[in-house]
């Protein structure tokens, strides 16, 4: 068992307007001491950091690639062999709802002949026949997948490019609007497909979403501390945090390639935590000012106690979210670091920026009054504990104070734990049961907002040739190891192979490259690219049909494109998941035995946030893929979940889960070190946590589910399991299960074997040093 060790002999009085002890509490007196210089100093980064960002910031991109998959080697083989038929393609759809498009063949051509003349542009495929030539009409089967409909009303242009659409920028499409002009003026409906759509997307705007999450966390804050002042400092340096952390962003983006919602990921963390930490700060700060003391030494000791926990809980995010890096991916890595960035500015934010306005408002905290202010006590605004900080309140009358309400929550909880227990697993398992069903994906352009070209496009591309046309997957066959004498046989069995494969609509006849050396074909699906029968059609074709094709051969078949790219790469994502699940619970297990001493405590802070992750990815399937209120958030029809939000949500959650399992059980491990009972230590730190904990809590919500309006479903499906599993995490997670567990485990909960402690260093996370 561990004992609190005697406070240092030069610890100042309380009430005095010396320093605390530690660096962070010098850190903190400091930059209240001094507030002009630390304001103006945030001033000077937050105008530097915007000015290199708009001179030298770089640009989002969706481009990356999935080294040794199978799609990308084929991608490599037709480039190497055919460089205009290799490349990255988009389409643009034409439709006339009254007459054949053959009526505008000049239109068309030189549309065509304009489009070849862009930069980067490998070929443009013209959909419409040769003059004279017979338009066709749809097979008897009904299943003409394009380039020209049956009715000649539809049609589209597979355009080829030599580098990603999304990298070239959107004032790429200005060229590509001038040369479809004179089909828009002959009446044609034009629209965007493919990644040539999503470049027309409009560029994603946060304000919407920021102004309703701080209009709900000033109501918030106003409600649960009553002080205008004390509402509107945590938003200010949240605020600061993440204009500096954006900035930085953009910076890294003219260096690295960094996903299209980076920048709104790094936003949903960074205004999370950085209202949390600075609200944490200050709450301790008020009840110290309201104690008398000088604010000055108020703010350095609250950093010196709390800005302990802020730091720990900093660095638990940012190494959950650097444990994506597990995945091998570096495009999720990056995701990763994009919210870790804004995590970092957030903490920098708490541990200077926040004791400077401290020390800027003094005793001025709680003028500005819409109800009586309170602090760390309970509603009535005592303290909780003692001049020590004991459990042991004193009344203006000096008399005892009596027991809050989470005091008298936290002692039912001690009579039946067991009933508690009881209640938090169930809530959680039924919320979890969805998760049984997840099935991983991508979202196809058929779920996206009618006003986007590229839905537009999809809708008119499945009306004509059926959802398959929408995804083509490319099969490629590398015969450049096989004699020419045994090519014409190969290219025979390849073609019996690819006749009718199960699950196609057709598949184009299988023609060689210029050099003779690869055989290439198109395989249009029966199904959406988004829909399971895709991707079961893709892993058929590269496992069976192809090997069984080219067997007996030096050839290799690869099954390239878009489509099977995606399905690379939710089977590489699928693949690592638990790797890195694996990855981040032993790290955060370690860390929290390392700060708290206790073995049983890290593995229950482990499970209980692995059972908050698993109710919120049950909702998330629930919302999107079943379609439980998905319509309601602007999403047409079911959908998958996309293939890394799972992973991206887990790194975030447990990261921020982390949070406030830290600062409650620095509240409960200050405590215990004190009196060394094991029950009132977690009634004690319930009672003085549970407002700010639940009020942080609801702040975050409302950040989170604010970007719920955004017309990115990736974002939307984000933003309902971030703020799902903050909203578990301080209900069910705090105020059921971690209070019943801790009773339970008793003092076994701080139990650590004598040759461990011995070798685990001491991280003071409650800043017991530095307490007056």
């Amino acid at each position: 068992m561990t004992s609190r060790p005697p406070p240092p002999s030069n610890a100042a009085p309380h009430g005095s307007s010396g320093p605390p002890a530690g660096w962070l509490g010098r850190t903190g007196h400091w930059c209240a001491r001094h507030f002009l210089v630390v304001i103006a100093l945030w001033l000077v980064c937050l105008g530097g950091t915007h000015a290199l960002e708009r001179t030298f910031g770089g640009e989002y991109s969706d481009d990356f690639t999935l080294p040794a998959t199978q799609s990308q080697d084929g991608a490599d083989v037709l480039k190497a062999h055919d460089p205009a038929a290799g490349g990255f393609s988009g389409q643009v759809v034409l439709h006339d709802g009254s007459a054949p498009l053959t009526r505008f063949g000049d239109q068309v051509s030189r549309a065509v002949a304009d489009l070849r003349k862009l930069p980067h542009v490998l070929s443009v495929q013209n959909p419409l026949p040769p003059p004279g030539a017979a338009t066709g009409q749809r097979p008897s089967d009904g299943r003409n997948t394009g380039p020209l409909s049956g009715d000649g009303k539809t049609a589209y242009l597979t355009v080829r490019l030599d580098t990603p659409p999304s990298a070239l920028g959107a004032s790429y499409l200005d060229g590509v609007d001038r040369a479809v002009r004179p089909l828009r003026e002959a009446g044609i409906q034009v629209e965007y497909g493919g990644p040539l759509g999503e470049l027309a997307r409009p560029q994603p705007n946060d304000r919407t979403s920021e102004i309703i999450g701080f209009a709900v966390a000033i109501v918030v804050l106003l409600i649960g501390f009553g002080s205008v002042l004390a509402a509107g400092l945590p938003l200010v340096t949240a605020l600061a945090g993440v204009v500096i952390g954006l900035s930085a962003l953009a910076l890294l983006a003219a260096a690295f390639t960094f996903a299209t919602v980076s920048p709104t990921l790094a936003t949903m963390i960074g205004l999370g935590v950085g209202i949390d930490y600075a609200l944490f700060l200050l709450t301790r700060h008020r009840q110290h000012v309201m104690d008398g003391m000088d604010p000055a030494r108020s703010a350095g000791l609250a950093m010196a106690t709390s800005g302990r926990a802020v730091l720990v809980s900093g660095c638990t995010v940012i190494v959950a979210l650097m444990g994506l890096w597990v995945s091998g991916v570096s495009f999720i890595g990056k995701l990763g670091v994009a919210a870790a960035v804004t995590v970092v500015s957030a903490v920098l934010g708490a541990l200077t920026l926040v004791p400077a306005l401290l020390g800027l408002v003094g005793t001025r905290v709680d003028r500005l009054r819409v109800r009586t202010p309170v602090a760390e006590g309970s509603p009535d605004g005592r303290r909780e504990g003692g001049p020590e900080g004991g459990p042991a309140g004193k009344t203006e009358a000096g008399g005892p104070a009596a027991p809050g309400p989470w005091h008298r929550y936290a002692r039912r909880v001690e009579r039946g734990p067991w009933w508690f227990l009881a209640a938090g697993v169930l809530a959680i398992a039924v919320l979890s049961v969805p998760l049984l069903f997840i099935r991983l994906g991508h979202i196809g352009d058929g779920a996206d907002p009618e006003s986007f070209t590229d839905r537009r496009a999809y809708d008119l591309t499945s009306r004509a040739f059926g959802p398959g046309a929408n995804g083509p997957l490319t099969l490629v066959i590398d015969q450049s190891r096989v004699p020419a004498a045994d090519r014409p046989a190969l290219a025979g069995t390849a073609a019996e192979a690819l006749a009718d494969p199960p699950g196609t609509a057709s598949v184009t006849p299988l023609r060689p490259t210029p050099d003779g050396d690869v055989l290439v074909a198109t395989a249009f699906s029966a199904t959406a690219p988004q829909d399971a029968a895709t991707t079961d059609l893709v892993n058929r074709l590269k496992n069976d049909t192809l090997p069984k094709a080219v067997s007996g051969t030096a050839a290799r078949g690869y099954v390239t494109g878009t489509t099977a790219t995606q399905a690379d790469f939710v089977d590489m994502l699928a693949a690592r998941l638990p790797l890195i699940i694996a990855a981040v619970v032993a790290l955060a297990f370690l860390l929290i035995l390392v700060v708290f001493h206790g073995i049983l405590v890290a593995l229950k802070a482990a499970a209980l946030n692995l059972l908050s992750i698993a109710a919120s990815y049950g909702v998330v399937v629930a919302v999107f893929q079943w379609g439980w209120g998905g319509p309601a958030l602007g999403v047409s029809g079911t959908v998958p979940i996309e293939s890394y939000v799972p992973m991206m949500m887990f790194a975030i959650v447990f990261g921020l889960s982390m949070d406030y399992e830290i600062f409650l059980l620095s509240r409960i491990h200050e405590a215990w070190l004190r009196t060394g009972d094991a029950k009132d230590s977690v009634a004690h730190a319930l009672e003085i946590t549970a407002r700010v904990i639940t009020c942080a809590a609801l702040i975050m919500v409302s950040v989170f589910a604010a970007f719920i309006v955004s017309e990115n479903i990736v974002v939307k499906m984000l933003a309902v399991g971030l703020a799902v599993s903050v909203l578990i995490d301080a209900t069910v997670v705090r105020l059921l299960l971690v209070p019943a567990v801790m009773t339970l485990l008793g003092r076994s909960a701080w139990w650590t074997p004598p040759w461990l402690e011995r070798v685990l260093p001491r991280v003071d996370a409650e800043g017991t040093d530095a307490e007056p």
